[in-house]
This record gives C-alpha cells, sequence and structure tokens, in this order.
C-alpha cells in the first residue's frame, strides 16, 4: 500500500464500498473523527490486515466503533466520579440525593485521559500485544479506574469490590474520595486519588509531576513496548526529558512511545504551549533534541490508536536503518503530542475550572448545576446493550495475550544476581574502592541484567574509575576511552535525570554516587518509588526489582573546602525518615564494612539502600568478620574499658568513628569506664511505626547487649543534625538529661575536616566536654586548660588537631 495518506475522495469511495467503516466515521457522542483521522485510521486498518494481524478491514472498523462506544461510556463514568454516589445505567437523570455531598476529583485531566487509554487498549485489542503503560500526569487516575471497571481488567480486590454491575459501580463511585479507613487507619477502600498498586497495570505513582518524562526511555527492555502519557505542564518543568534520544539505543532498550497530552492548562492558568505558536515552537524544540513529533487530535481515542501504531512502525524502521547503517544514534524518537483542552466532553471544557470541579456548584445542593451535568452526561450516555456488545468486542481480541494489568513492566521481577567473591583488605584506603571493584564484578558475573549508573558528573573523583573504565560514559560521539554509544553510565549535571535512569531500569543492576549535598536534588523522585514499592508490599503484591544503593559520597565532612552549598546532611536524614525495610540509610565506617553490605543490598527486591561514606583514604577499622557482623546487626561494639560509671559512646559515620576512637584514648588514660559501640544502620534501632518496620527491626536481645540500661550516662557523635539523630534514636537516647548527641550544627564555609568538625562542636574534644558534663566532672579531668580553652570558644582551635 502507498505510504501516501488517501485523499477525500478515496475516503467517500472507501465508506461506500465498506459500510463498517462508514458507521464509525459518523462518531459517538462528543467524539468526531476529522479527515485527517480518517486517512491515519484508513491507512491503519490496511496495515494491520497486511500484517496478518487482522482479517479484514471491517473488523478493525468494528472494533474502533466499539472504542467509541467504551470512550464515550469511560468520559461518562469519569464524571459520575467526581459527583455521583451512585448511576442510573438506564441514562435516567440523577437525582439531588444521586450526588455527593462533597464532589472531588481531577475531573478535566482524568477526561482527557479516557481516550489516551483507551485508545491504548485498542490498539493492544487490535495487534495482539500487550504493552504496558505508564502515565505521568497520576491525579488522572480516575480515567484508567473506569475504563479497567468497563473492560474487566482488575486486580483482584478490585474486581471483588467494583464487580458485579450497577452495585459494584455505585460502591466504586462512593469509594472515590471516600476517605473510609480500616481499623489500623490505612485507606479501606482499593482505590486511590493518584495511580497506586490497586490501579491495573500501574508502575508509578505520577504524583510528581515531571519524573515520568525522565523515567520511560529507560524502563523497557528489548522485546517490550512502553506508551508513556505525559503533560504539557510537566513539559515546563523538566529540561532532563528532552535527552531521552541521548540515552535510548535499541541494543538495550525496548520501544518507548511518549505521547504529551497537550490540554494547554495547569490548575491556574495556561501553559505555555497553549497557544499555536506555543506548540509550533514545542515541536521544533523536539526536534532540534532528537525527536519526531507527531501532532494528532487528542479528543479521538482512534487518532491515539492510528499514532501509536504509526511511531511503533517508525521506530522499527529507524532501527532498521540503523542497522543497515543508514542512520546513526540519536535516531529520531517519534513523539506524539494529543492536541485537546482540558476536560473535553464535558461542561467547562477549556477553562480552569476543568482541572477539579468544571460545574459552577455542587449538584446536590444547586439546581443550575444538577441540570448541566444531567444534560452533559446525556451526552456521553451508552445504552447498555450497545456498550456490552462493545465491551465483547474488547474482551474477544484478549485471547492468547496477558491483560493490561498483568503487562511485562508491572510483573518485573529479573533473576537472582550472581553475587561475585569478596575482597576483603586490610589497609587504609578509600571505601568507595569496595564500590568500584564490586560492581564492575557483579556486571561481569551477570550479563543478562542490564546495568546503568547515575552519575551527576565526577565519578573518578568519586573513586569509582573501574566502573568509569568498564562501564564508559553513555554518548553519542566518543570523545575518549571512557566513552562509547553503547555506555552504560547516563551522566549530566541533572541529579534528578540520572537516579531517574536508574529508578527506571527495574530490570537490571543499577549504582548511582553522587556529592551528598546534591543527593537532596533526587529525593522526590526516589521518595516516589519508595512509596509506590511499599504500597505493593501492603497489597500483597511486592515490587520484584532488584535492590541497589544510593551513595552520598564527597559527603559533609569531607567537602569543607567547597563551602557551605556543599555541606548538607539532609538527603541521609530525609530517608531516616522513610520506611526502614524500604530504604536502609546505612554509615559504612571502612572499606570492609561497605564491602559485607553490598550483597544483601543487590539481592534485596524493592528495596533501596542509602550509603553515606567518604571517598578518601580511610584506615581499617574492621577485619571480615567484623564487618560482616556489623551488616548483619547494623552495630557493634568497637573497643570498651570496664569499669564502675561506664560512658556508652556512640559513633555513626567514618569521621565520626575516628574522633570517638581518639575520645576513647583519652578517656582510659583519665581511668576512665567506657564502652564504644559503631552505629552502621541507625534505622534498625529506632522505634519501629508498624509491623513491617518491625521485622528489620534489631531483636531485643541485641539491643539490651549493645545499649544495657545500666550505661545510662551516652554520648553520640553522628554524621547527621543532632536533633534528627536524637528523634530517630530516642529508644537508644532514652533520657536528654543523661545523654548528649554532637553533629551537623549547619555550621561550615571553606574548611578542612578538622575545621568542619570544630565549628561544628563534633571533635573529639567536644566529645570529652560532654562526657565531663555527664559526669559531673570538669572539662580539665579530660583535657588540658589549652584544649578546654579551645572547646570553650576561648582558645587556638589548632589545639585540638
Amino acid at each position: 500500500m502507498s505510504q501516501l495518506l488517501p485523499s477525500l475522495v478515496e475516503l467517500e469511495q472507501h465508506a461506500e464500498a465498506q459500510p463498517a467503516f462508514a458507521t464509525w466515521r459518523a462518531g459517538c457522542g462528543p467524539l468526531e473523527h476529522t479527515l485527517e483521522t480518517q486517512a491515519a485510521v484508513f491507512r491503519l486498518a490496511h496495515q494491520l490486515v497486511q500484517a496478518g494481524l487482522q482479517p479484514d478491514l471491517a473488523s478493525v472498523y468494528r472494533l474502533l466503533q466499539a472504542l467509541d462506544h467504551v470512550t464515550s461510556a469511560g468520559l461518562w463514568l469519569v464524571v459520575h466520579m467526581t459527583y455521583a454516589q451512585q448511576v442510573h445505567l438506564d441514562g435516567s437523570p440523577l437525582a439531588a440525593e444521586d450526588f455527593k455531598r462533597t464532589p472531588e476529583g481531577h475531573t478535566g485531566g482524568a477526561l482527557n485521559m479516557v481516550p489516551a487509554y483507551a485508545g491504548y487498549l485498542a490498539l493492544n485489542a487490535l495487534t495482539g500485544h500487550t504493552r504496558g503503560w505508564l502515565m505521568g500526569q497520576g491525579h488522572c487516575v480516575a480515567a484508567i479506574d473506569a475504563l479497567n471497571l468497563l473492560t474487566g481488567n482488575l486486580h483482584a480486590e478490585q474486581a471483588q469490590a467494583y464487580g458485579g454491575g450497577e452495585t459494584g459501580i455505585n460502591r466504586m463511585l462512593q469509594d472515590f474520595y471516600g476517605y473510609r479507613q480500616a481499623s489500623d487507619g490505612s485507606p479501606l477502600a482499593p482505590l486511590g486519588s493518584h495511580v497506586n498498586p490497586h490501579t491495573a497495570g500501574g508502575i508509578a505513582e505520577g504524583g510528581y509531576l515531571g519524573f515520568a518524562e525522565l523515567q520511560y526511555a529507560h524502563m523497557p527492555l528489548p522485546g517490550e513496548t512502553l506508551v508513556a502519557f505525559l503533560s504539557d505542564g510537566a513539559a515546563e518543568e523538566q529540561r532532563g526529558s528532552d535527552w531521552m534520544p541521548r540515552w535510548w539505543r535499541s541494543e538495550d532498550c525496548g520501544a518507548a512511545l511518549p505521547v504529551m497530552i497537550a490540554n494547554g492548562r495547569r490548575i491556574e492558568q495556561r501553559t505555555s504551549l497553549a497557544t499555536d505558536e506555543g506548540l509550533a515552537g514545542f515541536r521544533q524544540h523536539l526536534s532540534h533534541c532528537g525527536f519526531d513529533p507527531i501532532p494528532f487530535d487528542g479528543r479521538d481515542p482512534a487518532a491515539f490508536v492510528a499514532t501509536l501504531w504509526e511511531m511503533e512502525q517508525r521506530l522499527a524502521r529507524r532501527v532498521e536503518e540503523k542497522g543497515r547503517g543508514i542512520l546513526n544514534y540519536p535516531l529520531p524518537i517519534p513523539y506524539g503530542i494529543a492536541e485537546t483542552i482540558k476536560g473535553f466532553g464535558f461542561y467547562g471544557a477549556g477553562s480552569n475550572a476543568a482541572h477539579n470541579l468544571p460545574l459552577p456548584g455542587n449538584p446536590r445542593l444547586d439546581i443550575e448545576s444538577r441540570e448541566l451535568f444531567n444534560r452533559h452526561a446525556a451526552e456521553l450516555f451508552v445504552p447498555q446493550e450497545q456498550l456490552t456488545a462493545a465491551l465483547t468486542l474488547f474482551t474477544q481480541h484478549r485471547r492468547g495475550r496477558p491483560l493490561e494489568r498483568d503487562n511485562a513492566l508491572a510483573l518485573r521481577r529479573p533473576a537472582a544476581p550472581v553475587i561475585p567473591r569478596l575482597h576483603y583488605r586490610d589497609d587504609a584506603c578509600s571505601p568507595m574502592s569496595a564500590v568500584d571493584r564490586f560492581f564492575v564484578e557483579l556486571t561481569q558475573a551477570n550479563a543478562s541484567l542490564r546495568p546503568r549508573v547515575g552519575n551527576p558528573d565526577e565519578l573518578a573523583s568519586n573513586r569509582l574509575g573501574g566502573v568509569l573504565k568498564a562501564l564508559k560514559h553513555r554518548v553519542i560521539d566518543p570523545e575518549s576511552e571512557l566513552e562509547a554509544i553503547d555506555g552504560d553510565i547516563i551522566t549530566a549535571l541533572n541529579e534528578e535525570a540520572v537516579v531517574s535512569a536508574c529508578l527506571a531500569n527495574q530490570g537490571g543492576l543499577n549504582l548511582v554516587a553522587s556529592y551528598e549535598a546534591f543527593c537532596v536534588k533526587m529525593l522526590g523522585a526516589v521518595r516516589q518509588t519508595l512509596i509506590f514499592a511499599r504500597q505493593q508490599k501492603e497489597v500483597g503484591r511486592p515490587a520484584g526489582w532488584l535492590g541497589w544503593p544510593l551513595i552520598a559520597t564527597s559527603h559533609t565532612w569531607e567537602n569543607g573546602k567547597n563551602q557551605q552549598s556543599h555541606q548538607d546532611t539532609t538527603f541521609c536524614e530525609a530517608l531516616l525518615g522513610e520506611m526502614s525495610d524500604m530504604v536502609r540509610v546505612l554509615f559504612p565506617a571502612d572499606h570492609n564494612s561497605a564491602l559485607a553490605l553490598l550483597p544483601s543490598i543487590y539481592q534485596a527486591r524493592g528495596e533501596l539502600a542509602c550509603l553515606v561514606m567518604p571517598k578518601r583514604e580511610r584506615p581499617c577499622y574492621f577485619g571480615q568478620a567484623q564487618a560482616e557482623q556489623l551488616a548483619r546487626d547494623g552495630a557493634i561494639v568497637v573497643d570498651e574499658s570496664r569499669g564502675p560509671e561506664s560512658l556508652l559512646l556512640i559513633a555513626n559515620g567514618s569521621y565520626q568513628l575516628g574522633e570517638m576512637l581518639r575520645a576513647a584514648e583519652r578517656l582510659k588514660q583519665a581511668d576512665c569506664a567506657y564502652r564504644l559501640v559503631y552505629l552502621q544502620e541507625p534505622g534498625r534501632f529506632r522505634a519501629p511505626r508498624d509491623h513491617w518496620e518491625a521485622e528489620v527491626h534489631a531483636d531485643d536481645e541485641l539491643v539490651t547487649r549493645l545499649f544495657p540500661d545500666s550505661m545510662d550516662m551516652r554520648v553520640m557523635l553522628t554524621h547527621m543534625r543532632p536533633e534528627v539523630a536524637r528523634g530517630h534514636l530516642w529508644p537508644i537516647l532514652p533520657d536528654a538529661r543523661r545523654s548528649s548527641v554532637l553533629g551537623y550544627r549547619n555550621r561550615g564555609g571553606t574548611l578542612d575536616v578538622d575545621g568542619m568538625q570544630f565549628v561544628n562542636r563534633a571533635c573529639w574534644a567536644n566529645v570529652l566536654a560532654a562526657c565531663a558534663r555527664l559526669r559531673s566532672v570538669p572539662r580539665t579531668a579530660l583535657l588540658t586548660r589549652e584544649e578546654a580553652a579551645a572547646v570553650a570558644g576561648k582558645g587556638c582551635p589548632d589545639s585540638l588537631r
């Protein structure tokens, strides 16, 4: 068949020859089919038949007519989810008591997503291939839930709650923003305001706009296809989304099909893309970035089907031309632009009000709003007999393929990795060297697991030179032996973009390393993944992706020379606030303690680890046996001098352990009893917040053995802010009058390590001053007069070096 689209005359002739085409192009309710879409569907139908995916043209058109009916019913159900607490399946008007007392919903965006998701479902039905899907605007989940309910694409708990016709539909309406709680306080309904683990086929919440744009290209593996629905509002937010053609390679990436829903509005105003000039400029911008923009009618589900199919064909042709040497990377990545208006299909479309509650008032209380709802809902209504026939066509096409609920990305569970032999050392070296060698050997031992390294800039500076040499920066035009077109290291001065490459690589092995202060920029993306994985665990379908470490190195205590912008302990503190069974916050003090942690991190499922560790050479504090015990227990006794009124010293962080050891030596000289414990994994010693967290909590016997009640005078020196550490660790710091916590006090500047410790009152001498206070003795009992004066801020700091 010619690649040219048919003319108007040809379309008219085709409608005469194919009654099913004529019936479809007449439209349904608010759904109209432009000549451009008719031509695209004509071409689509012929290509599907030629490819052997459909028996004849009429079969394609009949399913597209069914698609119109399903889409209109989906729009109808979405507006009911916002406003109504029960439906009338005969289409009769709703009375005042049928409406919710407090309507709620992201109605406009959800309405725009109905033709998009319906088109995705129809493409799967027409081709017999189940693709994955991702929605960056997770607040539009009503569209997904509505169409999943209509088509029977549900997890068991939703099928039980919402199946069975009108009763189940009414229950879903009442559960949508119903706020009912279980006895433990958790949401009772298997439904949410955003994509969640109850959402069939969902793989990300989409609560943070912009992260889907950074992740979609890294998600599918070869042989898989992902349809990524993106928002025009997020296009204003994320620069990193422009770079996807720089990273995509057919050799290790599946087909990624981005589609922007260009509805022209944020919550309160138009987007910059809302004008013709804005869209034209955006298309030009996409072209400059290496995309192949394809604008189409975003109000028409058939246009989504035809465009997604065309995007797939174009990408496949480009891969084939790349193989023949005609094209080079970056290949032009097809990018659909679904031009629509916010809230299409219902009252208020195109206005700011469409975002949330498009009607002027509450239909339960306001007659005008009730009349508007009933009039506009009637235009969307599809009689049950017609809808049943349409849905039957959809379900007939599922034979022999998984439900969208069970797409490959939603069921991701790679094989357990082979763990390489561990190489312990007994010399002073950078703890990062443990990660460097281990990850290289891990990737070599697991060739089937796609590696990704997220690197904001300085891999070599962060002592990952072996990783750099083995895996190389992924670039278009290599300039050195450390760069390659097929490199596995995603490097960009955008922390959100590089961490997203690894968060998205749920079928492989990952590593992220960054300056500690700049890890903060990753928090939103990391937190969204952690929350979704936790919820998956809670509903009984735990995430299957392999764990990996986020390494915060070049950290606060090492980075004095770079001013206070580079001195920030927020990242580990924030992650310590997340659930300890989802992210382990770890402070390995040396090479061996870091190495001993890595096998358990990479063998975990659906769990991340934050490693705060130095890149400079550090002494060998722990031998193999101690390091492995520390990895198991989370804390270990390092040194002890027994006697009455024993002080309990707790070190948390490599430099903090060094200072504590120096303080302990002085205590020993003064004949003061003490125990020094190294706390590597503080989250294991907090008070568990639920039964999941209790499962990773240190057992009572270990806690008692490490932190006996008899040692009630306690001094902790932490890498973190003291207040944060004390708040989380109150079970081992139970009496504020008998304990002292030292750490980062938000002081800094252009300083060295000793200077950073002194200005934050977190050096060995400050530890001794705290010990003196707890023992009610003068500081000079443990410090010289010169040292005591320095601690008091009245002497020379150099005396403490």
